[in-house]
C-alpha cells in the first residue's frame, strides 16, 4: 500500500510550498519540492522604471531581507552607469548590511531553528523552558533592527538606500549611541553559543560544491569574486556563462544549478567553508571555542555557522561605527546613460545576483534576478533524496519532523525564490523478481 505523509503548512518558513517523497519499495524514486505561491513578477515590473528606482521595487521582494535586494541592485545599476561610490560609501552599505544579517539570523536562529532540535513546535512553546535564551535571541535581532532603522529610515524596507550611496548620512552620535545596544549583543551571542552547541545534530552529510563570494580582505557582503569549493573563480559579470535556472514541472520557484547541470550550495556554509580566514578575530575565536572549523559540510550545523556570522556582523558593526565620520554628499553622482551591469552580494541565505540592461535615458530595458533560495533548492532535494530511506523507517510525525527541519538548514525564503510545506511520502510496491 502506498504511503502518505502530510503536513498542510511548513511553520517556521517564510512562504508556502510542498514535498513529496516516492519510494520505489524501501529505496527513493524521486523529491519534488513544490512550491506553489504565485509567481511575483518583478523582473517584468522593473521594465520601463527608472533606475532610481530599482533599490526600492526591489526590497519588497522579501521583508526579512530587502537590503539584500537593495545593495545587489545598486552594484549592479552602478556597474551599468560606471560608477563607483567612494569608500565611505561602502563602509556603510557594510554596516547596513550587517544589521540585516544580525536580524534575519537571529530570527532563523533562536525563534524558527532551534525548537527543530529541542522537540518543541515553536519558539513561544521553547520560551517556556528556556525563557533566557529566547529573550537574548529577541535583544539580539533588536540591535541589528536599530542598525537598519538608523541608518534605512526604518527596521522593514529601508528607505535611505538610492543608487550611489544614500540620500542622507546619520550623525555620528545617532550611530555611536547603538554601540552599547551592539556590545550587549556580542556578550548574548557568545552566552548562547555552548548551548547551542549542545545540540545533538543528526550525523548527515554530502558531497557539496560551495558557492561565495571572496575578496581575500574581508568577510564577504557587498562585493567580491564568485568561487566555489571546487575550483571556480570568475568575476561577478561571469556569472551567467556559469549558472542557468531551469524550469521544473511541479514549481513556480526556478531551480538554478551549474551549466553542467549540478547542485550547489550557497549562504553561511559557503561563505565559512570559502572565508573562514576572513571572520573577525573574535568571532574565529568563538567558532574554535565550540570545535567548529571548516570544512563543515553537516548542513544541520548551519544553525552554529549562523550564530557565528551573528557574532561576526556585531563585531563588525562595532569597528564601522568607531571609524565612522560624516559625509556629503551621500551619494555619487549617477548620470544615466546605456549600458549593462551585475551585481552580487551576500544576502543572509546566500548569494543574491541582479543584472540590468539600460537605454539612454536610464529606462530599465530587462533585469534578472536570481535568489539564494533558487539556487539552493536543488540541493535541499538531494538533502531529503539522502534522508528519505531513514525518513521511511520512521512514523509519520516523525519523519514530517525531519524533513522539516533538513529544510530549514537552508533557512528558505520561498517568497523570495518565486516563493513549505506539505509532505507527503508515496509508496510504489515493489517489483517482482
Amino acid at each position: 500500500m502506498a504511503k502518505t505523509i502530510k503536513v498542510d503548512y511548513l511553520s517556521r518558513v517564510e512562504g508556502e510550498g510542498g514535498l513529496t517523497i516516492r519510494f520505489r519499495g524501501d529505496r527513493p524514486s524521486a523529491v519534488e519540492l513544490r512550491i506553489f505561491e504565485p509567481p511575483r513578477f518583478f523582473e517584468a515590473f522593473l521594465r520601463g522604471r527608472a533606475y532610481l528606482e530599482a533599490p526600492d521595487i526591489t526590497a519588497r521582494i522579501c521583508g526579512i531581507c530587502p537590503v539584500a535586494y537593495q545593495m545587489s541592485a545598486c552594484r549592479a545599476l552602478e556597474a551599468a552607469l560606471g560608477t563607483v561610490p567612494p569608500a565611505p560609501v561602502r563602509s556603510l552599505r557594510r554596516l547596513l548590511y550587517c544589521g540585516e544579517w544580525i536580524e534575519s539570523h537571529a530570527l532563523h536562529v533562536f525563534l524558527l531553528h532551534a525548537p527543530d532540535f529541542l522537540g518543541f513546535d515553536d519558539a513561544l512553546t521553547m520560551a517556556k523552558h528556556h525563557r533566557d535564551v529566547v529573550a537574548r535571541g529577541l535583544s539580539i535581532k533588536k540591535a541589528g533592527n536599530a542598525i537598519l532603522r538608523a541608518l534605512g529610515g526604518r527596521e522593514i524596507h529601508p528607505i535611505n538606500v538610492r543608487v550611489g550611496g544614500f540620500y542622507a548620512t546619520p550623525p555620528r552620535a545617532a550611530l555611536e549611541a547603538l554601540v552599547p545596544q551592539l556590545e550587549a549583543a556580542q556578550r548574548d551571542i557568545a552566552a548562547a553559543l555552548p548551548w547551542l552547541a549542545s545540540f545533538d545534530f543528526p550525523d548527515f552529510s554530502r558531497d557539496y560544491e560551495f558557492v561565495a563570494l571572496r575578496n581575500g580582505f574581508e568577510y564577504p557582503l557587498c562585493e567580491g569574486r564568485i568561487v566555489s569549493s571546487r575550483g571556480l573563480d570568475i568575476a561577478v559579470a561571469d556569472y551567467g556563462s556559469h549558472f542557468v535556472e531551469q524550469q521544473v514541472s511541479y514549481s513556480t520557484a526556478l531551480h538554478s544549478v551549474t551549466r553542467t547541470g549540478g547542485a550547489y550550495v550557497c549562504g553561511p556554509l559557503a561563505r565559512f567553508n570559502l572565508n573562514f580566514d576572513q571572520l573577525r578575530p573574535g568571532a574565529r575565536s568563538l567558532a574554535e571555542s565550540i570545535g567548529l572549523l571548516p570544512p563543515v559540510i553537516n548542513p544541520f550545523k548551519g544553525l552554529l555557522v549562523r550564530a557565528i556570522e551573528i557574532a561576526h556582523a556585531l563585531e563588525e558593526a562595532v569597528a564601522l561605527i568607531g571609524a565612522y565620520s560624516p559625509f556629503d554628499p551621500a551619494f555619487a553622482d549617477t548620470p544615466p546613460r546605456a549600458g549593462v551591469g551585475h551585481g552580487c552580494t551576500e544576502a543572509p541565505r546566500g548569494i543574491l545576483y541582479h543584472r540590468y540592461e539600460l537605454d539612454d535615458a536610464g529606462s530599465i530595458l530587462d533585469a534578472k534576478i536570481v535568489p539564494p533560495t533558487s539556487q539552493n533548492m536543488k540541493s535541499i532535494e538531494l538533502d531529503l533524496f539522502e534522508l528519505a530511506p531513514e525518513l521511511a523507517k520512521r512514523g509519520h510525525a516523525e519523519a514530517t519532523w525531519r524533513a522539516e527541519q533538513a529544510v530549514r538548514n537552508y533557512d528558505p525564503c520561498i517568497s523570495c525564490s518565486t516563493h513549505f510545506l506539505e509532505l507527503a511520502i508515496e509508496r510504489e510496491p515493489k517489483e517482482s523478481s
